[in-house]
């Protein structure tokens, strides 16, 4: 690979990681290709996208990638590298479990995963796996938000019934 090359991965590597909030570390080396192939397959069906580079390439990409610190992650760049890009921060951690858990192996290894600026180091697929995206957290929030007014609201329904049913027997009540 020329140099003109290797600086044109670099920079495309570079424009990957400044645009994609989320992205995982994993090792597939010790896989077959059939079980590979499947799963690339189970990452596409769920719009995750893998890539596999060179260590040195990837390190210097990010050694150049302005506004974040990946110095946590260069540690883990030993062995063969694949990168799953993702909108999810969830998905590929998911997508690996079952994976797993189909074929009864460890295979992937998930190396370090970089999710929301914050880094994932080892193989965390039960943490990574519960982390919400951050829609979900809009909703949790909106919900517990709303969640006081609907208790207000529906007390004061039911309290309503309660009061007029009262009026209405004292006014039926004899004296």
């Amino acid at each position: 690979m020329t140099r003109e090359e290797k600086n044109q991965v670099i920079d495309d590597l570079k424009a990957d990681l400044e645009k994609g909030s989320n992205f995982y570390l994993t090792d597939i080396s010790a896989m077959t290709v059939e079980d590979t192939n499947n799963l690339r397959r189970l990452f596409h069906a769920e719009g995750v996208r893998i890539t596999v580079v060179k260590n040195a390439l990837l390190k210097k990409a990010m050694e150049r990638t302005e506004g974040r610190n990946f110095s946590e992650l260069i540690g883990t760049l030993k062995g063969s590298t694949s990168i799953l890009y993702t909108e999810s921060g969830s998905m590929p951690a998911k997508v690996i479990q079952a994976y797993r858990k189909k074929n009864k192996s460890q295979k992937p290894l998930v190396k370090a995963a970089f999710i929301e600026e914050c880094a994932y180091i080892g193989d965390q697929l039960d943490v990574l796996a519960s982390i919400k995206s951050k829609n979900d957290l809009i909703a949790d929030v909106i919900a517990l938000l709303q969640s006081p007014s609907k208790n207000v609201i529906g007390a004061l329904q039911s309290g309503g019934g309660k009061i007029a049913g009262i009026v209405k027997t004292l006014s039926e009540r004899p004296e």
